[in-house]
C-alpha cells in the first residue's frame, strides 16, 4: 500500500512539473526568442530479480527540463539577419548622400548660373542681367556650401552611428561573457538552464546584426565568437573583447578587437559595421568629388574672369573662392565686375561670356554633378531592392527556427489537458491508497 502512495505522489511532483512547463510555454507564447520546453518524464522501475523478470513500474521521474531548439536554423538566422543589417545600414547612409546631393539642388543652381552668363551676353551693359547673373552666382556658392556641409555632416553622425553601434557590440559581448559563465555552473535539463541558453541565443542574433559571426557551441551550451570565418574573438567563455572604431581624414574605416587574444583587426563583412565601412567610403568618394567640381568650378570661372574686363575696363577679379565646396563663397560683389567683354574690347563686347560658356561645354561640370548625383542613386536602389530581399529570407529563415522551436499554442493546451488529467489522476492513486488504509486500519 506504501507503494501506491508512493506511485500516486510521484505522479503528483512530476505532471505538477509538466504542468509548470507548459503554462511557461504559454505564458511566454508572444516573448521575442523564447524556445519552448519540454518536461521528460520516466518510469521508475522495481528491481529485478531471477524470479520478477517483468518488474511493475514504482511511479515516475522528471528526467528534465529540456529546451527545443536548432542549432542550424539558428545559425541561419544569424547569417540572414548579418546580411539584411549590412544592406539596411547602407541604405540608411546612401540615403543621406541622397539627400545631400539633391536637397539643395545643386544641379538646378549649376545650370542657372550658366544660363545667366548666356542671358547677359545678349547685352552685356545691362545692369539687370548682370544683377542676375550675380544673384544666380550667390545661389550657387551658397548650394556648394550647403552640399559640402551636408556631406560633412553625414560622416560625422556616421561616426557618431559607429561609435554607438561599436559601443552596443561591447555590451553584448560583456553580456554573453556572463551567460557563459551561468552556462558552466548551471545543472542540464533545468529551467535555469534553458533560460541561460534562450538569452544566449538572443545576444547571438542581436550580435550578429552588428557584425557576421562565427559561432561553436560547447557541451555546457557556451559560445566561442569569431568575428566572421577566420576574425578574432570576440567571446571566450567568461572572457569578452572590446571593439573600437577609428575613421581616417581620407573616409578609411578600420575597426579593433582587444582582450582576449590581444590586439586584432576587425574586417567585418556583414552586419550594421559592415554597412557603416561601406558608407563611409561612399560618403568619403562623394564628397571627394564634390569638392573637387567645387574647386574646378571656382577655378574655371576666375581664370574666364582674369581673361576680360568688367564695365569699367578694368581686369575681371576672382567671382569665387573655393578650396572644398563647404567653404565655396562668392567674392566678387559688384555686378559691373562681371568681366563680360574680352579685353581691350569695349563694354559692350561679349566675348569673354562666350569663353564662359566654352568652359561650360568644355567643363562637363553639369555632367559630371549628374554622374554622382546617378551613380548613389543607382547603389541606393540596388541596396534598397538587395535589403528587400534579404528581409524576406530573413524572415523565412525565422519563422522555420520558430515552427520547430516557438510556441503552438494549440498543441500546448493539448499538452495542458493531458498533464491535468494524469495530474489528477495521480492524485486519485493517493487518494485510493489513503481510504483502502483507513479501511484495513478501522477492522477489528
Amino acid at each position: 500500500m506504501s507503494d501506491m502512495l508512493s506511485i500516486g505522489a510521484s505522479g503528483v511532483r512530476a505532471y505538477q512539473t509538466a504542468l509548470t512547463t507548459t503554462s511557461e510555454n504559454i505564458a511566454n507564447a508572444g516573448t521575442a526568442g523564447y524556445s519552448r520546453r519540454v518536461t521528460t518524464v520516466r518510469e521508475i522501475a522495481a528491481p529485478t530479480d531471477a524470479s520478477n523478470t517483468t518488474p511493475n513500474g514504482l511511479g515516475v521521474a522528471v528526467d528534465g527540463i529540456n529546451r527545443v531548439s536548432d542549432e542550424l536554423r539558428n545559425a541561419e538566422v544569424r547569417a540572414a539577419g548579418s546580411d539584411l543589417g549590412r544592406s539596411e545600414a547602407s541604405v540608411v547612409w546612401f540615403t543621406r548622400i541622397e539627400s545631400a546631393l539633391t536637397g539643395n539642388k545643386l544641379d538646378e543652381r549649376l545650370t542657372a548660373f550658366f544660363n545667366a552668363a548666356d542671358a547677359l551676353a545678349a547685352d552685356p551693359t545691362a545692369s539687370a542681367p548682370r544683377a542676375t547673373m550675380l544673384q544666380a552666382a550667390a545661389v550657387l556658392a551658397n548650394a556648394f556650401a550647403a552640399t559640402g556641409t551636408a556631406l560633412e555632416g553625414a560622416l560625422a553622425d556616421l561616426d557618431q552611428s559607429a561609435d554607438a553601434t561599436t559601443a552596443q557590440l561591447n555590451t553584448l559581448t560583456a553580456s554573453l561573457a556572463k551567460v557563459n559563465s551561468g552556462l558552466g555552473r548551471s545543472a542540464a535539463g533545468t529551467s535555469s538552464q534553458a533560460a541561460l541558453l534562450d538569452e544566449r541565443d538572443r545576444l547571438l542574433e542581436s550580435m550578429s546584426a552588428l557584425t557576421d559571426l562565427n559561432v561553436q557551441i560547447d557541451s555546457f551550451g557556451r559560445a566561442t565568437v569569431r568575428a566572421g570565418a577566420g576574425g578574432p574573438l570576440l567571446v571566450q567563455g567568461d572572457q569578452a573583447a572590446v571593439a573600437t572604431y577609428a575613421r581616417g581624414p581620407g573616409g578609411a574605416v578600420s575597426f579593433a578587437v582587444y582582450g582576449v587574444e590581444g590586439t586584432k583587426p576587425l574586417v567585418p563583412a556583414g552586419g550594421v559595421l559592415a554597412g557603416i565601412a561601406e558608407s563611409a567610403a561612399r560618403i568619403a568618394d562623394t564628397r571627394n568629388a564634390i569638392d573637387g567640381l567645387a574647386r574646378d568650378v571656382a577655378n574655371g570661372v576666375n581664370a574666364v574672369q582674369a581673361g576680360g574686363e568688367g564695365l569699367d575696363g578694368n581686369a575681371g577679379a576672382p567671382m569665387f573662392e573655393a578650396t572644398s565646396a563647404a567653404n565655396f563663397r562668392l567674392v566678387l560683389n559688384d555686378p559691373r565686375g562681371i568681366a563680360a567683354a574680352a579685353a581691350g574690347a569695349g563694354e559692350r563686347d561679349n566675348g569673354n561670356l562666350a569663353a564662359l560658356s566654352a568652359l561650360r561645354r568644355d567643363g562637363g561640370f553639369e555632367t559630371s554633378l549628374s554622374g554622382i548625383t546617378t551613380a548613389n542613386a543607382s547603389a541606393l536602389t540596388g541596396r534598397r531592392s538587395i535589403a528587400e530581399v534579404q528581409g524576406t529570407i530573413r524572415a523565412n529563415a525565422a519563422a522555420a527556427r520558430d515552427s520547430a522551436a516557438g510556441v503552438n499554442i494549440d498543441e500546448e493546451a493539448v499538452d495542458l489537458i493531458r498533464f491535468q488529467q494524469a495530474y489528477q489522476a495521480s492524485g486519485r492513486v493517493i487518494q485510493v491508497a489513503r481510504e483502502t488504509l483507513e479501511t484495513l486500519f478501522n477492522i477489528r
